[in-house]
């Protein structure tokens, strides 16, 4: 047994979490690009598709939730084990391409995350605003969103609509929409809600509902409402006592117990 698994749930031999890890990111990261690519390049919008065009803006913020998550795994190795250069070039391709976020700087502030989770030097907590969604969520932007973001974000964003005449609404709606969409998506199911602060009766704001050093929490959504929500990040005690399980594998990982209990094997970042 290899001693950073918990007795409790035990991952698949690393051949074949490998091939699944491998094979749900090329579906995912293809039907991303996919889309994209027929969104800005054949799909013409009109009044009459207007519906559909904001359905397929909806399927591809899911998806690029998706692709923010096969980056994760990838910054804790879970996506391809024993191969971290590997995991290093997907994320880091895939980082770039989803809003030019560098991923070194990315990886580095997640395990810091990991070290210090909701504590003052979290990257991802805003310790004055502990239960403040809209101030927290802007503290956590500007954290991630920098200049080298800004920088591509406009740079594509002059190409398609200077360079190949794509219809600024078009972009709007099928680039610009699914992205910011997906950074609230992220933020809110795998961020605030896990971490936020939450009173206990008869106690002072800061009393917090969390099991243990960890200073998060799961949702109880069944495994099809927390796909859909951000890809099962909504376990996340399970995820931050497992960091080493990867996300589809998370299901899993609730089920045997692995949120109910304090372990106690000390598993990497």
């Amino acid at each position: 047994m290899n001693p950073h698994f918990a007795p409790s749930f035990m991952l698949p031999q690393r051949g074949l979490q490998r091939a699944i890890g491998l094979a749900l990111a090329l579906v995912i990261a293809g039907s991303w690009l996919g889309i994209h690519a027929w969104g800005m390049f054949v799909f013409e919008l009109t009044w009459s598709n207007w519906p559909f065009a904001l359905m397929l803006a909806a399927v591809q913020c899911w998806l690029s939730v998706g692709v923010f998550i096969v980056c994760h795994d990838a910054m804790h190795g879970s996506l391809l084990p024993g191969h971290p250069r590997t995991n290093g070039v997907i994320g880091a391709v895939l980082l770039a391409l989803y809003a030019g976020f560098a991923w070194r700087q990315l990886r580095d502030a997640h395990f810091t995350h990991h070290k210090l989770a909701g504590r003052p030097g979290d990257p991802d907590f805003d310790e004055h605003n502990p239960a403040n969604f809209w101030r927290w969520y802007g503290t956590f932007f500007r954290r991630y969103f920098g200049w080298r973001s800004l920088l591509f974000v406009h740079t594509v964003v002059g190409i398609y609509w200077l360079v190949l005449d794509i219809p600024m609404v078009q972009i709007v709606m099928l680039y610009g929409l699914p992205a910011l969409g997906s950074s609230l998506q992220l933020f809110y199911f795998g961020t605030f809600r896990p971490h936020r602060h939450e009173a206990a009766a008869g106690e002072g704001a800061d009393a917090g509902a969390f099991a243990d050093r960890h200073n998060t929490r799961s949702e109880d959504f069944g495994t099809l409402a927390s796909l859909a929500s951000c890809f099962h990040f909504g376990y996340h005690l399970e995820h931050h006592r497992r960091p080493d399980v990867p996300w589809w594998a998370l299901p899993g990982a609730r089920r045997a117990g692995v949120g109910k209990v304090e372990r106690e094997e000390k598993v990497p970042a």
